[in-house]
């Protein structure tokens, strides 16, 4: 797969969308990119899954953050005959109680896999929250860097960022 082939898949799936919208680090942006658009086309969903297999080890363990980076996780998983585990946001009030879903051994490596990094804070919490479980985490994979800071404030937290396409890749020619 190219980045032209996952940028011009994202666009075919209306992903990148214009206008004025509210992020969720409370800023405001002229563009938009839809995860629940990209990550429930197949199409989008094979590609994104096809780069990250090639980029991660064959004894690799994935871990997903809830919500937009556990289908990514998934398909990935599957693609690569990989197992993951799941990051959530807080740890449910029901049940196992667990903030990590899955199986996870203390000292497993743990490849982080995210939709998309604008501040990259909530892959951080991730990250914490994998660590906080015994997981070693250096590694996050995202499919787009919206380039606002998501890099830099992983690699403050000892984690190596790769996103498949940039906002300005995603962004160059499509208006």
């Amino acid at each position: 797969m190219t980045d032209d082939e996952l940028i011009a898949a994202l666009q075919d799936a209306d992903a990148v969308q214009y206008g004025e919208f509210e992020l969720s680090h409370g800023g405001t942006s002229e563009y938009y990119v839809d995860k629940y658009l990209f990550e429930t086309d197949p199409r989008c969903l094979r590609l994104i899954a096809q780069a990250f297999a090639e980029r991660i080890e064959a004894d690799a363990k994935l871990g997903g953050v809830a919500l937009g980076g556990v289908p990514l996780a998934a398909a990935t998983a599957v693609t690569a005959d990989v197992p993951y585990v799941i990051a959530r946001k807080k740890a449910k009030e029901y049940g196992t109680a667990n903030r990590i879903e899955g199986r996870l051994a203390n000292g497993e490596e743990v490849v982080v896999v995210e939709d998309i990094a604008t501040t990259g804070q909530s892959a951080v919490d991730a990250v914490e929250a994998l660590r906080d479980a015994g997981a070693e985490v250096n590694r996050a994979l995202l499919v787009v860097d919206r380039e606002e800071g998501g890099a830099d404030r992983l690699a403050d937290h000892g984690v190596e960022m790769e996103a498949l396409v940039t906002a300005s890749d995603l962004l160059d020619g499509d208006r």
